[in-house]
């Protein structure tokens, strides 16, 4: 299973239910590693989607809320549900995009995360694990971003363990 994130130089992740940092250039990153896979997030992370569910994907959705329904996604009530039902699913083809206490859940399962750094430090409420500070993932490449419209400089880095 994959991680798929955007972070700050703190890694925050979110503020309010919004993204910290907005960037074509990683959107597009996103939808170029996410598509034709599945992608796991809670309800929050859903429903801050402008078009609903991610076409091109197999979305599933984890609520606590048993009447929470959707077009275009499957919604469970469990990370066991979730996963028991991936069980004819490459795990490589699996990507968990949020929030914070989805991927707290999942990042233990994962076996590769993409990064993207943003070179800024912003208010947050929300925060990805800083995987610099865990011994059991590496930096496996790091490609230089750019810089977004708002003049902040980012990377992708890619960790793997």
């Amino acid at each position: 299973m994959n991680a798929i994130v955007s972070v700050t130089e703190d890694w925050g992740i979110g503020y309010k239910g919004e993204l910290l940092v907005r960037n074509r250039v990683d959107m597009q990153f996103f939808k170029n590693n996410t598509m034709g896979g599945t992608v796991i997030c809670g309800q929050n992370t859903f429903e801050s989607f402008p078009g609903g569910a991610l076409e091109g994907r197999r979305n599933i959705v984890l609520s606590l809320d048993p009447s929470f329904e959707a077009p275009g996604i499957e919604v469970f009530a469990s990370i066991n549900d979730a996963l028991n039902a991936l069980h004819d699913t490459d795990s490589n083809d699996v990507w968990v995009i949020g929030g914070e206490s989805i991927y707290r859940q999942l990042l233990p399962m994962c076996n590769r995360a993409l990064v993207t750094k943003n070179a800024v430090q912003l208010t947050a409420d929300a925060y990805f694990p800083n995987l610099d500070e865990d011994p059991t993932w590496h930096v496996e490449s790091i490609e230089e971003g750019g810089v977004t419209k708002a003049g902040i400089p980012f990377s992708f880095v890619t960790y793997v363990r």
